[in-house]
């Protein structure tokens, strides 16, 4: 490894850190979150487990990453048709509570298959591209970050062209400068990658 990478490597970690240290605490009342998730179940699955590939798991998130995602919908910095009209009239109560009672829950593997070839080389990806640094090595996530292991295949892959096409939102900037030296097969294996890791370490 250069001493520009270590160095790079360095800087990164220490600004993540940083960024981290920094990040408020979301406060709120679990009960009133499981009543207030009785509206997302259509879509997001019973207890924020998706069994549609199109639409993320929301159990076990980091409450701060669940809360931010919501407040960009509110605010009108991510669109989608079903979720900012969902936002739309929540307040930073609501959101607060809908982000600690799915926290809670437990999170299920995706079914998606792994194949071993790819997610090797997905693994190698990882590595280079230090998504362990913000993820966790685990990928289970902390802080804004999200869990990755509970996401399907068609999800994460869709996310990573998004970040790198710079046309899905992205709080902090740190995903669009991630995935930009990131090719396609590259995107397909990190999720092959993400999906093996899921299936060895579980929920």
């Amino acid at each position: 490894m250069s001493v520009r990478r270590v160095l790079g490597a360095g800087l990164l970690i220490g600004a993540l850190a940083s960024v981290a240290a920094a990040q408020p605490r979301v406060t709120g009342d679990v009960e009133a979150g499981r009543r207030k998730a009785e509206a997302c179940v259509a879509c997001h699955g019973p207890n924020g487990n998706s069994t549609r590939p199109d639409v993320p798991s929301l159990a076990g998130q980091p409450p701060l990453y669940t809360y931010y995602q919501l407040f960009q919908f509110r605010e009108g910095r991510r669109v989608d048709p079903q979720m900012s009209a969902f936002a739309a009239n929540l307040s930073d109560a609501d959101m607060q509570d809908l982000a600690l009672y799915l926290a809670t829950e437990r999170p299920v593997p995706p079914r998606d298959a792994s194949d071993p070839a790819k997610a090797e080389a997905g693994r190698r990806v990882s590595v280079a591209q230090y998504c362990g640094s913000c993820h966790l090595p685990d990928l289970s996530g902390q802080n804004h970050i999200p869990r990755l292991t509970a996401l399907s295949y068609d999800y994460l892959v869709r996310q990573l062209r998004g970040y790198k096409a710079q046309t899905r939102a992205d709080y902090d900037g740190h995903m669009t400068v991630a995935t930009q030296p990131l090719t396609e097969q590259d995107i397909e294996n990190l999720a092959h990658y993400i999906l093996r890791l899921a299936a060895a370490t579980g929920p």
